[in-house]
């Protein structure tokens, strides 16, 4: 029994440590400019990783100092949490896979569709509710500086200052945009998307963590599963 516990612990010790960099995944979310504003969404990162801690570290005492019922607690939480992690990927995979960015000839940056992103995504971030404060919070940023849709025909004269659209009919932002820095594009569509583009880029990225804290997380079930059955049946022999 001790050999299965010591392979039971070790692999749980490593697990501890590389639920660490999760962490600091979901922490750099948060930290990132356009993210700053939406202060939700980076946080069940982290949250993940307190939880894919938590478990190793139990897995870990359990093992370490012989708990059969903690262990039994352990393996059904590793269970549940590749359960939940697998629906998340799913979810996240739905709610980031529509994108609204296209390309405009005669820019460097993309623009973006509003309705090109997934309903969940707009209702969630764009409801009048959640886009009065991450406005406000967007006001203060670089964020949307220059988001005139091309074809309003705008002339540029600087970041944020463009005069005498040629086609002020061509989209509705083309009216709603304002040369004052407190109002200018931040309650166009386009400036909606483009801070749901840079989310979905981002959360796409930290789908990846995700990915490998899911495969982990298996790969630690069927290990500890097994050394715990072969230490269960050598105990009864």
């Amino acid at each position: 029994m001790a050999v299965s516990n010591n392979i039971i612990a070790t692999i749980n010790f490593i697990a501890l440590i590389c639920s660490i960099p999760i962490i600091f995944t979901g922490i750099w979310l948060a930290s990132k400019p356009d993210n700053h504003c939406i202060r939700s969404l980076p946080w069940p990162i982290v949250f993940v990783g307190i939880l894919f801690l938590l478990l190793a570290f139990t897995g870990f005492v359990g093992a370490h100092w012989n708990k059969p019922g903690l262990l039994s607690f352990y393996l059904f939480c590793n269970a549940a949490l590749i359960v939940t992690g697998i629906i998340l990927l799913i979810l996240a995979f739905i709610v980031t896979h529509p994108s609204g960015a296209f390309s405009v000839p005669g820019r460097e940056y993309d623009e973006y569709r509003y309705m090109g992103y997934s309903e969940w995504l707009r209702d969630h971030i764009t409801d009048p509710e959640n886009w009065g404060s991450i406005r406000a919070c967007l006001a203060s940023s670089s964020t949307c500086t220059k988001m005139p849709p091309t074809v309003c025909g705008y002339q540029y004269v600087n970041p944020i200052t463009w005069i005498n659209p040629t086609n002020p009919m061509g989209d509705v932002d083309c009216i709603i945009w304002n040369n004052d820095p407190n109002q200018l594009c931040y309650n166009c569509d386009s400036c909606k998307a483009g801070v749901l583009g840079n989310l979905r880029k981002e959360w796409k990225e930290a789908n990846v963590i995700l990915i490998i804290a899911v495969i982990a997380l298996i790969c630690l079930y069927l290990i500890a599963f097994n050394a715990y059955k072969n230490s269960q049946t050598g105990s009864k022999k």
